[in-house]
């Protein structure tokens, strides 16, 4: 056994190209840049997609059409038939998932994907359900709690954040309309007094 039958299979890193060391290397002399030109001299360099001072692919090609691929929001996404190894009764969120090593971390934003079957009831907390993982999440006796982006409880029921702030608009007309209807009906009530003692004056 030599050398040449132990690296004849391959080694385990590729085998360093010397240049400059002389002809008979094959990258001797011109150390593979050839001769004269821009190539040639020392600290030449050519931005990526330069192609000689020709239009450049990148700008004859048509950009048309828009893309919000830049401002769109990313989860953390776990699906679950993944929840099942958790007990009856467990309360499951973002650090819970991670702890068991469920999912890997992309953003502090978790969305839960009905892939799979659930049969443990659990409370599970999350800023995103599709609809069939809050499906299965209830039929199983279990609740969704939706967060917020900054982790507070946007509705337990699942209802939109949009609708709070008409919820309490709409109390609040309804208290500045009640002393208005009270204040019609003293009104009313007055005016039937004044005509009674009209009526006994006239008598």
């Amino acid at each position: 056994m030599d050398l040449k039958t132990v690296t004849s299979k391959g080694t385990k890193y590729q085998t360093r190209k010397r240049i400059g060391r002389g002809i008979g290397s094959g990258s001797g002399k011109t150390s593979g840049r050839g001769h004269k030109g821009q190539g040639s001299r020392s600290g030449s360099s050519r931005k990526p997609g330069f192609e000689g001072g020709q239009m450049p692919l990148y700008r004859r090609v048509p950009k048309r059409g828009f893309t919000n691929a830049r401002f769109r929001t990313e989860y953390t996404i776990v699906n679950v038939r993944d929840l099942e190894v958790f007990d009856d009764g467990s309360v499951i969120d973002l650090d819970v998932i991670l702890a068991r090593g469920l999912t890997s971390l992309e953003t502090r934003l978790l969305k839960v994907l009905g892939m799979g079957e659930l049969s443990k009831k659990l409370t599970v907390k999350a800023q995103k359900f599709s609809k069939s993982a809050v499906e299965k999440i209830t039929a199983a006796g279990g609740e969704v709690i939706i967060l917020g982006e900054r982790g507070e409880v946007v509705d337990a029921e699942g209802a939109p954040e949009k609708d709070a702030p008409k919820a309490k608009k709409k109390a609040k007309k309804a208290l500045v309309e009640e002393p208005a209807a009270d204040e019609a009906a003293v009104e009313e009530s007055s005016d039937e007094v004044t005509e009674e003692e009209a009526g006994e004056t006239d008598a």
